[in-house]
């Protein structure tokens, strides 16, 4: 569906919004008219003026009686009260997700008998036979061969546990695909704008893009439910993404129980961009690089007021979902870690190795996952999503299964690659030879050969890598709910730890190199592989999203690692500058431009050297502009005009000879006034003349009653004359938000730039197809 644009008779509607004075605005004999059409971009220049007048209103009032002051102080703190209900909702949706995926996830695998209920973890907490040495060893915890036949697998398939091991496989698979089929139905059938990410989405929305139904109830419903099968049907997807459509969605359903937000899109926005830095936080247990992300990645206007309510609201939220306790752990933090070893100097190098890899995988991603979802929307594929997702579904279960870093969640198999091997760990990534000699506190183990379970590992995680680079590509942009924050952090995972290894051995190995020498010597506890799998991870989500500041505090917060910021950043910064010598935008930016939303980023420089002139419409051979004259319209004429056209607003000249620009006037506005004075029987008939002036002259008795539209004439459009530059031009629409500015020449109209007209140029500028700025 394309985006409505200008007012020129050779554009379609769309930005057509008066902005400026409104003053008397909440006096006005008709109804509200501040909503806008679906597809529309918002003014926030008039909502922002519209709140000015309300709250003048309000503050006079509170004069008046002790009511009007007890009301002026509800409305004062009634931003504070709704985010006290985003992070109680967000942080308590979280935590339900948190558990039902958990046990969803082990559902593929068996069922606790006890209480079938329970998680694996869960089951197993109260059993005696659990010892650290065989984690899995709990006799309420039965896989669903041992359940059914009595007899259960090995590990790998000999003759005695073939049939076991085959039956698992099977019932493995089966409930993927029943978990992937039931998403995909859910928002096929009740909620479409359920699936996906929607951080694309939620990005185009606070910029002022109006998107109805997409942060409704039935969608936050939908979205909470499928986003569970989604993540426990195994496919390469996360939630942490997909958790921040949901807390804007809670933040939408609330703005609805208060008239200043839900009566100004504008206010609405503020809300929505705190209950995303909400979602960041429940997503991580981040709630401080929530509101950076918040700031950094998705917010189009973060006044210091929006500041400040987002921190309170990231609060509530982590404080709601900490008390909820999903890990089982009394932190709040997902990827907990505690290293015993500080980072080196020489170290960086191998960091900004892993920085250049993200940067690499990043936008390997972009490029591959674009390509795939423009192939969707534009082939046969497209029109079967349900049968596209049981395909992905089913390939990925079969491929999985077998490797057991790519059968567990991918939440378990970071936290496994982020860990620190210490004394009682059993994973095979800790299967080091141990010197019998051995004489020193289990917290302090110096670096050691590694084992046989070690490069058995080693072999598992790279085919665990190539698989996740490879189906990742095709996961993300389905039909279901779809994070991408924990698989590009898995990938990164998955290097850095294989990377940390390498180093690790090289070190104990050849400790006389010149490089070791200095900082590592035999027997001591130098290189930890579990950081290098931390800054992988950061360095392959960075590439991904392009994310820094926040990102960086975000791994922080989520892995409590607060003194290994330096590797951190090292590698963001790389993964960054590396990503964008091939490409500026990010998988969100990506995704943007190819479902056309129409989004001016505010990272974008346009240094061409055109003019206001070469953008403006109408052109050369078009129609003349529809405009309204001041004194001389008749109801009738500007009846006609609104049927004949659907652009959303008209200028006002003072005649069509002339052409000197009085104002600009809503379509909305002068539909409700004519029907508003129709009503009233005020003697306005068709033949009435409308006077935008302050006074209309006396006219004979014989004549009909003149309409009278002042009031709701926008005095103060905003002008550029036609030689202004386009970078001052595109400068004013993202710093001001505007949805058009009209072209002048000394006083008079020539034509007008709408949003749309921006981003059609840059796009023509860039050697783009200028008609890909379609919403789709």
């Amino acid at each position: 569906m394309e985006v409505a644009e200008g007012v020129s008779a050779a554009t379609p509607t769309e930005e057509m919004n008066g902005a400026g004075n409104l003053m008397d605005f909440l006096d006005e004999p008709f109804p509200d008219v501040s909503t806008y059409e679906d597809f529309h971009t918002i003014d926030w220049l008039r909502e922002k003026s519209r709140d000015t007048d309300r709250h003048r209103k309000i503050t006079s009032k509170s004069k008046e009686s002790l009511w009007e002051l007890i009301k002026s102080l509800l409305d004062a703190w009634s931003g504070w009260v709704v985010m006290l209900l985003i992070g109680l909702l967000s942080g308590t949706l979280a935590g339900v997700i948190d558990l039902a995926v958990d046990w969803m996830t082990d559902l593929k695998e068996g069922v606790c008998l006890s209480a079938f209920w329970y998680s694996h973890e869960q089951c197993c907490w109260t059993s005696n036979e659990t010892t650290f040495d065989d984690r899995d060893k709990c006799p309420q915890w039965q896989k669903w061969a041992e359940l059914m036949t009595g007899h259960a697998e090995v590990e790998l398939p000999a003759f005695s546990g073939s049939g076991a091991y085959v039956l698992n496989y099977f019932l493995y698979i089966l409930w993927a695909l029943l978990f992937s089929f039931l998403a995909v139905s859910l928002v096929r059938v009740f909620a479409p704008y359920a699936c996906g990410s929607g951080i694309p989405e939620i990005k185009t929305i606070l910029s002022g893009f109006i998107i109805r139904g997409y942060l409704g109830k039935w969608t936050l419903l939908i979205k909470t439910v499928t986003l569970v099968l989604a993540v426990s049907s195994g496919l390469s997807l996360g939630k942490e993404g997909p958790l921040v459509h949901v807390a804007c969605c809670c933040g939408n359903l609330f703005c609805s129980l208060f008239s200043k937000y839900s009566k100004n899109e504008g206010k609405r926005r503020e809300v929505l961009s705190a209950a995303a830095a909400a979602g960041v936080s429940v997503a991580f247990g981040a709630p401080i690089g929530g509101v950076l992300f918040s700031l950094e990645e998705v917010s189009y206007y973060f006044p210091l007021k929006t500041l400040w309510r987002s921190f309170f609201a990231a609060l509530v939220a982590a404080f709601t979902l900490r008390s909820i306790n999903p890990f089982g752990n009394s932190r709040l933090v997902l990827f907990y870690v505690e290293y015993h070893t500080p980072w080196y100097m020489a170290e960086l190098v191998p960091f900004i190795l892993l920085g250049v890899f993200g940067g690499l995988w990043g936008t390997l991603f972009i490029r591959a996952n674009i390509a795939w979802c423009r192939r969707r929307k534009t082939t046969q594929l497209g029109k079967y999503p349900v049968l596209e997702v049981i395909a992905v579904t089913g390939i990925t279960a079969l491929l999985a299964y077998p490797n057991p870093y790519t059968r567990r969640s991918t939440s378990e198999l970071i936290s496994e690659l982020f860990n620190d091997c210490g004394a009682l760990e059993s994973s095979q990534l800790c299967d080091y030879v141990n010197n019998p000699n051995m004489s020193r506190p289990v917290d302090d183990i110096p670096d050691r050969p590694a084992g046989p379970g070690v490069y058995n590992a080693l072999w598992q995680l790279t085919l665990a890598l190539i698989f996740k680079i490879v189906i990742t590509i095709f996961t993300f942009g389905m039909k279901i709910p779809s994070g991408l924050f924990i698989p590009s952090m898995a990938v990164g995972a998955i290097a850095g730890r294989i990377v940390g290894i390498a180093v690790e051995q090289m070190a104990y190995h050849h400790h006389d190199w010149i490089i070791f020498k200095n900082w590592c010597r035999p027997g001591a506890d130098c290189v930890t592989p579990g950081l290098y799998a931390m800054v992988g991870a950061a360095a392959c989500l960075g590439g991904v999203t392009r994310m820094t500041v926040s990102l960086v505090v975000i791994m922080f917060e989520l892995t409590g690692g607060l003194e290994y910021i330096v590797p951190l950043m090292a590698a963001a910064v790389t993964s960054k500058w590396v990503a964008d010598a091939f490409g500026k935008e990010g998988i969100y930016e990506s995704h943007i431009l190819l479902n056309g939303y129409p989004y001016l980023d505010v990272r974008d420089e346009f240094t061409h050297r055109t003019l206001a002139t070469d953008v403006m419409r109408p052109r050369r051979n078009d129609p003349p502009l529809a405009v309204l004259t001041q004194d001389s319209t008749t109801v009738e004429d500007v009846e006609t005009l609104i049927k004949d056209t659907d652009y959303n607003g008209f200028p006002v000249v003072v005649s069509r000879e002339s052409e000197r620009l009085i104002g600009f006037v809503q379509r909305r506005d002068l539909t409700l006034a004519i029907k508003n004075a129709r009503q009233k029987q005020d003697g306005v008939v068709s033949s009435s003349v409308v006077y935008f002036t302050e006074d209309a002259p006396q006219l004979p008795a014989s004549n009909p009653q003149p309409l009278k539209l002042r009031r709701i004439l926008n005095l103060s459009p905003f002008t550029v004359t036609d030689h202004t530059p386009m970078e001052t031009v595109v400068d004013i629409f993202r710093k001001l938000g505007l949805r058009q500015c009209l072209v002048t020449r000394s006083g008079r109209l020539l034509g007008i730039i709408t949003k749309k007209d921006v981003l059609r140029h840059m796009a023509q500028m860039m050697n783009q197809d200028p008609e890909s700025i379609m919403f789709n």
